[in-house]
């Protein structure tokens, strides 16, 4: 979470809450009896009564005047008394329910995670605690990853920070009503939520001067580390970031970080480097958060911030970067608000059209604005952008259907970007911005964060939320569309994972359009089968199918997520059809054809890719056979309908499953984890070469193989009917080859 101490997992298991709870109760009757006191209710005298008589009274002298004072001020005290012991009961209790739901998800977590042979020592060490690999005392056990570790990793640290923040909040709550030992001022907040807003307003107020006398071009790293600490504790509260960022107003928040980006004596380095790197993340998430005020002061800053891209902002420099850089580097993290992305990536698009003609060379890139600096995006505004639209699905969803551009000009914002339209954009050609682009087209196609760590399906159970279903599909469809051409995924290095993310995430849309031979899918009712109108499916076009998936399946880490993702999805269609064994092989037949079209060019890549180099070529292979440890790990009763999947980790994707014969749609996370591991092996001569390559595609073929295996293990087919099995699906296995085998396509 940040370089900040935080409780540990030893601390929250055993927290004991037995004397909170106590103090509770104790100033539950404090409160009571000092409210009674106050304004009476009992029958007894109260200071409100006194207050009363005391100006009713016809004092004449000093007790005119002092006396009554006396009394009135005294009253007063009671009241804010009263006021005090109902801020402290509010702000303790919170903090009691909260702890135990804090100790209580702890508690959830380490027992899930060891029922997945992942253990958490108490000082916050998450400990691979299971069998290496599938055992013949454990066939089903998938090995731990290390996305799993570090998943899981990820989820702790989440429960431990915020079982910290309700701590601090609380704490600071607490000395903040007992300030003053001689007076009670009843202005206490009442609530963690109002304490938490108060806090931040008053550390927003203290930043604010700084950054507005401008103090904060020579802050010390010591500075600098307290406003980062800062951002951290209230990034996420809005306390904090309107009062702070309208306080300070749209030009200085892009100035202020120009200035300490890079100021007049040239970016940073070293340790001054890496801080800033923390600066600007949390900065990004500060602003996220703020997007989402709706006060008129909140919207006002919006739209200033949208109508300063266009201008340079200098500062000390004889030029600058324009707005649009700025901000754009600052929108990396954090999910900023749906609306101010749209019209954020509208004005956006409009300006580099208009000013640059499209060409995202253009813009100013003599400074750094981003650490750690990668050495590509020259600023390029449209990749922060890009990366932010990754983390809202709904934004990233609007901006690809929208459009910019006038008459025979106008054009979509995807055609703009993929670039397959006379005026589509022109990337840099230093950029590693292909890959924001995937983020972003993962998040709109597949309805979630690109990078969510428990990633899902979004439900259709809306006329709104089919509606939704039907924009993404139709955006994948144009996804399959652009990248079955070869010319612009090879002007687009390093988007082929997104892209395979994608595929795996519409992986039932993409059987359902390979299963329409000779266009007489409907004779044989192929809506039926695979559920269209009620998984809502839908043809993506099967000649840009084969070209998407020749294309991308080419690359090794695609590969592993396109057949993870086949498996998983054949899988369910055996089981949805498993009532009738006749039905369950004809899934498994089409689903190992969908093998052998996946299979076909990774091999033909590791073939060409290393033709002269024996070594090289063997060790990829290796690597390319041994991804079947997932199948006997993730493979679970095809009989019971459902498929169990490794818990998702980082860059995992939701891949939907037929949950029964009707179709309906549910979905699986599956992390994208792979052995690392390569067996020594020497070839001499071509004729080895060969035979690795038959190896891999027998490995291969095992592979797609697992489902039907298993299932044909739990029915106890006879030997010689299992015989007959064998050689369809070898027929279909090879079928799917022939489809993306290129010397078919070449003649």
């Amino acid at each position: 979470m940040a370089d900040i101490a935080t409780l540990t997992v030893e601390e929250l298991r055993h927290l004991r809450l037995g004397n909170l709870n106590k103090a509770v109760a104790d100033w539950r009757v404090m409160a009571d009896k000092l409210t009674k006191l106050a304004t009476g209710g009992s029958g007894d005298v109260s200071a409100r009564d006194l207050e009363s008589k005391a100006k009713a009274a016809d004092w004449e002298g000093v007790n005119a005047t002092v006396s009554r004072e006396f009394v009135t001020k005294t009253a007063k005290q009671f009241d804010d008394a009263a006021a005090e012991a109902k801020d402290v009961l509010g702000i303790l209790s919170a903090l009691a329910s909260q702890m135990a739901k804090h100790k209580e998800s702890l508690q959830t977590a380490e027992s899930e995670l060891r029922a997945r042979n992942i253990l958490v020592l108490g000082d916050g060490t998450i400990v691979d605690n299971g069998p290496k690999g599938p055992t013949e005392q454990h066939p089903g056990v998938a090995k731990v990853s290390q996305e799993d570790l570090e998943a899981a990793k990820a989820r702790i640290t989440r429960i431990l920070w915020e079982a910290t923040e309700t701590d601090r909040i609380a704490k600071d709550a607490l000395r903040g009503i007992m300030k003053d030992e001689h007076d009670f001022s009843g202005a206490g907040a009442g609530s963690l939520k109002e304490a938490d807003m108060r806090q931040g307003q008053a550390q927003a107020e203290k930043w604010k001067k700084d950054i507005l006398s401008g103090d904060y071009k020579q802050w010390t790293d010591a500075e600098l580390e307290a406003f980062n600490r800062s951002l951290v504790l209230h990034r996420d509260n809005p306390g904090f970031t309107e009062t702070f960022f309208t306080g300070i107003g749209a030009a200085q928040t892009l100035e202020m970080w120009r200035e300490l980006a890079h100021p007049y004596d040239g970016p940073a380095e070293g340790d001054r480097a890496k801080l800033l790197a923390k600066v600007q993340d949390n900065l990004s998430m500060s602003l996220a958060n703020a997007s989402y005020g709706d006060g008129p002061a909140v919207e006002q800053w919006k739209k200033d911030l949208i109508a300063a891209g266009p201008k340079q902002l200098p500062g000390d420099l004889p030029i600058g970067p324009a707005g649009f850089q700025v901000m754009s580097s600052l929108m990396q993290k954090g999910r900023f608000e749906t609306e101010f992305l749209t019209d954020y990536g509208a004005a956006l698009v409009t300006h580099e059209r208009e000013k640059f003609r499209g060409s995202g060379e253009s813009w100013f890139s003599g400074i750094t604005l981003n650490y750690p600096d990668s050495g590509k995006n020259p600023n390029d505004p449209m990749a922060g952008f890009l990366e932010a639209l990754g983390h809202n699905p709904e934004a990233s969803l609007d901006f690809f259907n929208e459009e910019t551009g006038k008459g025979d000009k106008r054009i979509s914002n995807f055609d703009y970007l993929v670039g397959g339209e006379e005026h589509g954009r022109k990337w840099p050609e230093e950029t590693d911005g292909f890959d924001n682009l995937g983020h972003a087209l993962e998040a709109a196609t597949l309805g979630y964060p690109y990078d969510s760590k428990t990633p899902g399906i979004p439900p259709v159970d809306s006329p709104e939320q089919v509606e939704a279903r039907h924009e993404r599909t139709s955006l994948a469809m144009e996804v399959v569309g652009a990248y079955a051409n070869p010319e612009v995924l090879e002007k687009q290095k390093g988007i082929e994972g997104s892209l395979a993310r994608v595929a795996a995430g519409h992986m039932d849309s993409i059987n359902y359009t390979m299963a329409n031979w000779g266009g007489m899918g409907d004779l044989a009712d192929r809506d039926g089968y695979y559920g269209r109108h009620e998984s809502h499916l839908r043809d993506l076009g099967e000649g840009n199918t084969i070209g998407f998936l020749r294309n991308i399946a080419a690359d090794e880490a695609a590969h592993q997520t396109l057949s993870q993702a086949q498996q998983i999805y054949g899988t369910s269609l055996m089981a949805a059809h498993g009532g009738n064994q006749a039905d369950a092989i004809d899934a498994a037949e089409r689903s190992i054809r969908m093998h052998g079209l996946i299979d076909e060019p990774r091999l033909e890549a590791i073939a060409g890719q290393y033709k002269d180099e024996a070594e090289k070529r063997n060790q990829e292979l290796e690597k390319q056979a041994a991804w079947i440890e997932f199948g006997a790990g993730a493979l679970v009763g095809v009989g019971t309908g459902l498929v169990a999947a490794p818990t998702a980790g980082a860059g995992a994707v939701a891949v939907p499953i037929v949950a029964d014969t009707v179709g309906s749609a549910v979905e699986t996370a599956v992390g994208i984890h792979m052995m690392d591991w390569l067996k020594d092996n020497e070839y001499k001569n071509s004729h080895e070469a060969i035979s690795s390559l038959d190896g891999a595609r027998i490995v291969n073929q095992a592979n797609a193989a697992l489902p039907l295996r298993e299932y044909l293990l739990r029915t106890g087919m006879p030997p010689n009917d299992i015989y007959d099995v064998i050689e369809d699906m070898d027929d279909a296995y090879g079928r799917g080859r022939n489809v993306t085998d290129t010397d078919n396509v070449e003649g």
